[in-house]
């Protein structure tokens, strides 16, 4: 459908340095961590910080009131650890709330349409939220700095307002009629019933202050503290079923990875329930199959398809459901001038999630109950305080002799999977690095009946996948994102050069070398080290 709408390429390069990068969706962001390490703080104090500043300048990503993963390297200790900090239904939570609706699509988790479509818009869509927990504890465990330092830039950001510029609104006209059902977010996103304009910056009710007591009284603040009251005081309003008891419950999950191996590499990921077992499988797939000498061409990208349809197979009947189509993600990655490393992915799950903004905290809540399905016997059944136990969030951390290679992972729901996967094999099969691999074009294959191509990889690999699948041929586009969003950093054992780089077609990406962060430098041109 797409093949011919655009007429110009587009490449990326990465940043680089020998005292760490931060690579994310948005260039703020990114900056924003990279001033921890300026700062002396290590890759976790870098990571968090820049996830709690996509809040501020990614709100339909994620967030204060999201969830999601996080894979650190410990360079000191050569091991990875995970920390899962997934969001949790509450304990009265009932399918009754949710009836099926036949006249209803689909979830974007492949469940079936419920009435008002309230699993995926709205208060009844809301889990308990991991994402301040799992931050807090990431940084606690294995950061350096202080969580009023760490939040220092994403507070600032917060005061100034959310950053507008053509891209802030696409994502708000995308979900422009789901955010009119809120008050609080149609008040902020949608001035006058429309989608904010480019060239302002549009203040983000009361977050700044929710940042501001967060950095002040910890993450007990908001689980069982007064900014959990708030909390749910604006959620009964609009018939949750969370409850203070349900915040004050919640906890993340720290263990070991969930490793692979391919080339005399390790490969560390999420754990079950993220995208990392597909991950392996395929890696493990390519690996019997692809002689490396041979180059990249045809017969490459056939098993490539061959092994990511394959464990996907093996997924969907694992998990008794398809794919989800529409989710919508962040995926952050750090690395300091010691070679510890960070891959972290968080998401409200679908564009603004369940569309609520709290208007007494000024936080946007996910719509993660549309993880669950309210049938009766499936792995994801809902059930009073069942985590989310199956996702596509894929961040991973490549090592090979206890030194980190590369920490990578990507936005984009069904996507994400194939995306990291090809960007690790492309990396340890053939030797490209970290930028060439963002920049080489890819396939997408998820055992749908057909693989989606880009076109750049040339008519001879097009006619050779040709005669074993249905094709899609499809551009790389800024929407819709048919290969994902991948963020990536490298570090080079030998010589400590670190690089960083997010996906060449996303317009506010990117990566930051370490820097004060100084807002009065609104475009700054990055600053390159070359090898």
């Amino acid at each position: 459908m797409n093949r011919a709408i655009e007429h110009w390429n587009v490449s990326q390069r990465a940043v680089a340095s020998h005292e760490g990068v931060v690579a994310a969706q948005h260039g703020l962001a990114a900056r924003a961590g990279a001033s921890m390490l300026a700062m002396g703080g290590n890759a976790v104090d870098a990571a968090v910080a820049t996830a709690f500043a996509l809040a501020t300048v990614e709100p339909w990503m994620c967030g204060l009131g999201g969830s999601g993963y996080m894979v650190v390297w410990l360079a000191g200790e050569r091991r990875a650890r995970v920390i899962d900090f997934q969001g949790m239904l509450p304990q009265g939570i009932r399918p009754d709330d949710y009836p099926v609706d036949p006249e209803v699509p689909q979830s974007i988790m492949g469940f079936p349409g419920v009435v008002d479509r309230r699993n995926v818009v709205g208060p009844l869509s809301i889990t308990v939220p991991g994402a301040v927990r799992g931050l807090s504890h990431g940084l606690a465990r294995f950061g350096t700095l202080g969580l009023d330092t760490v939040l220092g830039p994403a507070i600032r950001l917060a005061r100034r307002g959310l950053p507008c510029d053509w891209f802030t609104t696409l994502q708000i006209g995308l979900a422009a009629a789901d955010l009119a059902r809120d008050e609080e977010a149609a008040r902020t996103y949608l001035p006058g019933g429309a989608p904010l304009a480019p060239e302002q910056f549009r203040p983000l009710g009361r977050l700044a202050d929710t940042m501001q007591q967060l950095a002040a009284e910890g993450p007990d603040g908001f689980y069982s503290g007064a900014i959990g009251e708030a909390l749910v005081r604006d959620l009964a309003k609009g018939g949750s079923r969370i409850t203070l008891e349900d915040l004050a419950a919640y906890s993340v999950i720290e263990h070991d990875s969930l490793d692979g191996s391919h080339r005399g590499a390790v490969l560390h990921t999420a754990g079950e329930t993220s995208g990392g077992p597909r991950l392996i499988e395929t890696l493990a797939g390519i690996g019997e199959r692809l002689d490396p000498s041979a180059g990249i061409g045809g017969e490459s990208w056939t098993i490539y398809a061959d092994a990511l349809d394959a464990a996907w197979k093996s997924h969907k009947a694992r998990m008794g459901r398809g794919p989800d189509t529409q989710g919508c993600t962040s995926h952050l990655s750090a690395v300091d001038g010691k070679g510890n490393m960070v891959a972290l992915t968080c998401t409200l799950l679908n564009r603004f999630g369940s569309c609520v903004m709290l208007p007494e905290t000024g936080i946007l809540m996910n719509n993660s109950v549309s993880y669950f399905d309210m049938r009766e016997g499936y792995p994801t059944t809902m059930e009073g305080r069942k985590r989310i136990n199956s996702s596509n969030m894929c961040p991973t951390i490549a090592t090979r002799d206890g030194e980190a290679l590369f920490a990578i992972g990507a936005s984009g729901a069904n996507h994400i999977q194939p995306c990291v996967t090809q960007i690790a094999a492309l990396m340890l099969d053939f030797g490209l690095t970290l930028e060439e691999a963002f920049n080489h074009p890819r396939i997408e294959a998820s055992d749908r009946g057909s693989i989606r191509v880009d076109p750049r990889l040339g008519s001879e690999v097009l006619d050779h996948l040709r005669q074993r699948f249905d094709l899609e041929v499809a551009q790389l586009l800024v929407f819709p994102k048919l290969y994902a969003c991948p963020s990536g950093v490298s570090r080079d054992p030998a010589t400590g050069l670190c690089h960083g780089i997010n996906d060449p077609s996303h317009p506010i990406g990117g990566g930051a070398i370490p820097a004060p962060f100084d807002l009065t430098r609104e475009s700054p041109a990055p600053v390159r080290v070359r090898a």
